[in-house]
């Protein structure tokens, strides 16, 4: 026989419990069935939300930011309102975790800027380059997306790069760019794209301060590696 939520006891059904206990206490797949509220035809919301977490190619929490809006709403019991509640609660959680990474941000420390773009970069199926442009005292002027691609010598023009530096008269700026395949290591392209950059910002006096690679839950900084080498950072 199916089960349906009703037949529960009220201590076993997500929105009961987090009532009693607090949210803390209920399961990935408890906190999804709070927000999609209900369930199909002979499933109860739980269950939903447990095939929803176990969509192949998106298995758990960081698979489930991810899953693109028409996938979601392939899945069985899955309209185009739970879909889009469901992706606006992902971009939600990704939000928060950026405004606390915020309030840690240093320029010149990549380990926070790696924190700062986690959650925004990880996820991402195509490489996104960033500049960071800062003033004298290393404060954030401007944040701007430079380029979504391929990140590679041929495709990236330091032109366009340095254009923004002038416009909000930077002196020092930062790259961070991610690598969809979860690895951080740097290709032979990121180190020779960085390379011709640097050089062009020591031409303008716009120093490039450093270059983070984001993958899964992890990075590499150039500057901290060696392949950028240490400047006056102003």
């Amino acid at each position: 026989m199916n089960t349906t939520m009703k037949d529960l006891c009220k201590e076993e059904r997500p929105y009961e419990k987090c009532l009693a206990y607090g949210a803390e206490v209920l399961s990935d797949t408890e906190l999804l069935a709070v927000i999609i509220r209900t369930g199909t035809f002979g499933e109860t919301s739980c269950q939903l939300a447990g095939r929803i977490l176990n969509v192949s190619g998106y298995q758990g929490l960081s698979g489930f930011c991810s899953i693109p809006l028409k996938r979601l709403m392939e899945i069985k019991g899955i309209g185009k309102v739970k879909a889009v509640q469901i992706k606006c609660i992902a971009e939600l959680a990704a939000r928060m975790a950026k405004a606390g990474a915020r309030e840690r941000l240093c320029f010149l420390s990549p380990s926070t800027i790696a924190d700062y773009f986690m959650e925004e970069l990880r996820h991402e199926e195509q490489e996104q380059l960033i500049g960071l442009y800062l003033n004298t005292k290393n404060k954030l002027l401007k944040e701007k997306l430079l380029f979504k691609g391929t990140v590679n010598a041929s495709l990236i023009s330091p032109r366009e790069i340095f254009l923004e530096a002038l416009e909000v008269r930077a002196v020092n700026f930062v790259l961070v760019h991610n690598h969809p395949s979860g690895d951080p290591t740097p290709s032979r392209d990121d180190v020779k794209v960085t390379e011709q950059i640097r050089c062009a910002g020591e031409l303008l006096g716009i120093q490039l301060l450093d270059h983070v690679i984001i993958g899964d839950h992890s990075y590499i900084s150039l500057r901290e590696k060696g392949i950028l080498p240490e400047g006056t950072k102003k």
